[in-house]
């Protein structure tokens, strides 16, 4: 045993520590062929068991054409493991929607600490169907979706006061019935790799990567092709 992993656990042979790494929690030595279905089945626990306040939280990153990156949280409001992708929704002309526009990829990361997991996420983006965000859109809270018309997301704002005098004028304006505003809407999130992490002892976590092709079809969806895996050194 290395003399760091004996100075934490004196008295347990090298061969111990081996076992409680190849013990459940960490992925089959065989990798599972489809690791969306894995991110599905990680996100759905997280939602059920309630460990963190917001297991849909999920990191985006994104970058200008010319490769300036900027990131941000936003919720994970969809995830399809079958063909493969997750969806989260913002104002078109917000700047992640603009640097999406001018350069349709992105990253994502889903991080689930209580579990000792995390997910990510690279590939195309397009939007999701209108069909789809007006769907959504309707299940929002009625504050929720007054604020989507009110605020020009990304813009300078002088005072918080100015936001809240947008937010009554569109209240008269369209009262209980607020449809969804064309800027406003959803993005479909194709990832071409996938890498998922699980948190082993003594930073000996488990790590590995699947990636695929994707062949465009239609405005907001593409046929993938089959995911390749293989192990990384953590």
């Amino acid at each position: 045993m290395s003399q760091a992993l004996s100075g934490i656990i004196p008295n347990r042979t090298h061969c111990d520590v081996s076992q409680d790494m190849l013990r459940s929690g960490f992925l089959p030595a065989s990798l599972p062929a489809d690791p969306m279905t894995l991110v599905e089945a990680w996100l759905t626990e997280a939602r059920e068991k309630k460990s963190q306040p917001n297991p849909d939280a999920m990191v985006v990153a994104t970058a200008t054409a010319d490769g300036a990156p900027s990131a941000r949280v936003v919720l994970c409001k969809k995830l399809v493991s079958t063909p493969g992708y997750v969806v989260f929704y913002t104002n078109y002309q917000s700047r992640k929607g603009r640097e999406l526009e001018g350069n349709p990829r992105a990253a994502a990361v889903l991080h689930w600490d209580a579990f000792g997991r995390q997910a990510r996420l690279e590939g195309h983006v397009v939007r999701s169907p209108a069909e789809e965000s007006d769907e959504y859109f309707a299940s929002r809270a009625l504050d929720s979706r007054l604020g989507a018309w009110a605020s020009l997301q990304s813009e300078p704002l002088d005072s918080r006061t100015t936001l809240l005098k947008r937010v009554a004028v569109e209240a008269a304006r369209h009262g209980t019935h607020v449809p969804r505003p064309p800027h406003w809407g959803g993005f479909r999130l194709w990832p071409t790799s996938v890498e998922l992490w699980l948190e082993g002892p003594f930073r000996v976590h488990d790590r590995a990567r699947w990636s695929r092709t994707l062949e465009p079809a239609g405005d907001d969806g593409f046929t993938p092709g089959s995911w390749d895996s293989t192990r990384l050194y953590p």
